[in-house]
């Protein structure tokens, strides 16, 4: 009688598998709490006395979603790496999570916020606003689509694939992109249309001004610092230790910590580029074998 045994890690080899793509259904799910609370915020504007209280709330909610989709989107491509669980499904459940989190749903938020109630649907600027998101979405969607391609070309195993990827971005990910334009919310969330008419105009002006420069910067060959290998070498106390100050200052100054954190790493790659191209060593940066979402 022949006897098949059947390893014990079998079950716990499969089960990692899920982990990743849980992670990522947490990001979906965050980027559709995110529409909804957008969409709820606008409704409440036209609602008074009250309205403007409540409306600053769901945008509020709908920046922390983002906030939290950013995380665990984090989370999902450094599991699938330490867990050796890296599927080509995977990759591409995690471009499309990413479209409807860090694409629709910063859109439906920075219209919903600073340029719906402040701009007359009757009026031209509103038709440019609304063309800046539209293409805004369409960078990123081109910044998903170009890395898909990339990683589809590559003939090694996907976990090599994220080695070349480990110290640079080609051009500004999609997330950061999403996680600025949270941020700012989270730490004004009361809505433009509660400002008076000419500051509320100024602010939406910057701020489509802002969303342009943010498309051109994720389909722009622009080289941004990857953290991807941050605490993954050998293990110290600092990176702990760092991890350990960051969360407890998020805790209590979550306003100005968030966007701080996400102007620096907006603006570190066009600094970046500029203080190498007036040194003479632009082409001197370490060339990004791979791009990432």
């Amino acid at each position: 009688m022949e006897v098949t045994t059947q390893s014990p890690h079998t079950g716990l080899k499969k089960g990692l598998y899920l982990l990743p793509a849980a992670f990522t259904a947490a990001n979906i799910g965050m980027g559709f709490l995110a529409v909804l609370y957008s969409l709820r915020g606008f409704q409440a504007i036209t609602q008074n006395p009250e309205g403007l209280t409540s409306a600053a709330q769901y945008f509020n909610w709908a920046a922390l979603a983002i906030g939290f989709a950013i995380l665990f989107d984090t989370l999902d491509g450094r599991i699938a790496r330490m867990t050796r669980t890296a599927t080509a499904i995977g990759v591409q459940l995690d471009s499309l999570a990413d479209v409807v989190t860090f694409g629709i749903a910063p859109v439906a938020l920075a219209y919903s916020w600073g340029l719906g109630a402040t701009i007359s649907d009757q009026s031209s600027f509103h038709g440019i606003a609304v063309f800046v998101l539209f293409m805004y979405l369409m960078c990123g969607t081109f910044r998903l689509a170009r890395f898909n391609l990339q990683a589809a070309k590559d003939s090694g195993p996907e976990d090599d694939a994220a080695a070349k990827a480990k110290k640079n971005f080609i051009g500004l990910p999609i997330p950061p992109a999403a996680g600025l334009i949270a941020s700012i919310v989270h730490f004004a969330p009361t809505p433009l249309a509660a400002y008076p008419p000419t500051q509320a105009k100024v602010y939406t002006g910057f701020l489509v001004a802002l969303i342009a420069g943010l498309g051109l910067l994720m389909v722009s060959t622009i080289r941004y610092r990857s953290f991807k290998s941050f605490g993954t070498g050998r293990m110290t106390i600092y990176p702990i230790l760092f991890i350990a100050g960051l969360g407890m200052l998020i805790a209590y100054y979550s306003e100005y910590v968030l966007l701080i954190l996400s102007v620096v790493f907006v603006t570190h790659g066009p600094v970046w580029y500029f203080l190498r191209f007036v040194s003479g060593r632009r082409h001197e940066m370490p060339k990004a074998e791979q791009i990432d979402s």
